[in-house]
């Protein structure tokens, strides 16, 4: 003789918790900073395994521009755009280049879907992302910066302000570098994009702009690094006019938020095709 439970004698009725008409609880919603921490984190530890190779290259080419700038230039005004230029360029060649092939790779490849289903917010992985591969170029434009004024004879008592410049020109750079990735149909259209940016970034922030044709200064005007280019080379300057280090600055900010907010509608739309 077999026993069979009573819930399933037919016309029995299973006894019914009395929440159980209740919504169930979600989890808290992640936060902004701690999911930018986290994906920063991640992001660092990834690129870690590039950070030699990846300081080599920028410094090399930045510092090689230099000498062969050195034999060109007469000093004063010229001299004060070759350097500051050069060091802009190794954040250019990160956030600009690398980064528009990082973020172009991972959407061809489908990494973008892992992204989209961790708890974090669109900003947090841009963000993250950028600053993981920024980090790496803080060695490489302070070694540049010391050797440029060195070969130049420019002094080296304002290099402090290079810790405005490079978190400030590398959003704004990043941003562009990101969207090109996240926007490009093609990796290798985000690739040529990431080195178009950053040989603009070479022509109009290296060379001396007073000796540019009037379109080519408005075409220099409208790239970000430029406002953190002239910000540094300001500061060459025996009494540096701080209020026009401030001003370039500020719109070099200004351009990072905008830059990076377009970053993150980019990944929205990328994230969800």
């Amino acid at each position: 003789m077999s026993v069979v439970p009573a819930g399933v004698l037919p016309g029995s009725a299973l006894p019914v918790a009395e929440d159980a008409g209740d919504a169930a609880e979600l989890g808290p919603r992640a936060r902004m900073w701690p999911s930018l921490a986290a994906v920063y984190r991640a992001q660092l530890s990834r690129a870690r395994v590039a950070r030699i190779p990846l300081l080599f290259v920028a410094t090399f080419q930045s510092v090689g521009i230099m000498i062969m700038m050195r034999g060109v230039t007469d000093g004063g005004g010229e001299a004060r755009a070759v350097v500051a230029g050069s060091t802009v360029l190794v954040v250019a060649f990160v956030a600009l280049n690398l980064l528009a092939q990082y973020f172009g790779q991972l959407r061809a490849s489908g990494g973008l879907d892992h992204y989209a289903t961790l708890p974090v917010p669109p900003a947090a992985v841009v963000l993250g992302a950028a600053g993981a591969y920024a980090s790496f170029t803080v060695p490489g434009a302070v070694v540049t910066a010391v050797f440029g004024c060195v070969l130049f004879g420019l002094p080296l008592a304002h290099l402090w302000v290079l810790a405005a410049v490079i978190p400030l020109a590398g959003a704004a750079l990043a941003g562009l570098g990101a969207a090109f990735g996240l926007l490009a149909p093609r990796p290798e259209l985000a690739t040529l994009l990431g080195q178009l940016g950053m040989s603009a970034a070479l022509l109009l922030g290296v060379l001396p702009g007073d000796r540019m044709p009037t379109v080519v200064q408005y075409a220099r005007d409208l790239l970000p690094s430029t406002y953190g280019v002239e910000a540094f080379a300001r500061t060459f300057g025996a009494h540096p006019d701080w209020a026009a280090v401030l001003g370039d600055l500020a719109v070099c900010a200004g351009v990072g938020v905008a830059s990076l907010a377009l970053a993150t509608w980019a990944y929205r739309r990328a994230a969800v095709r």
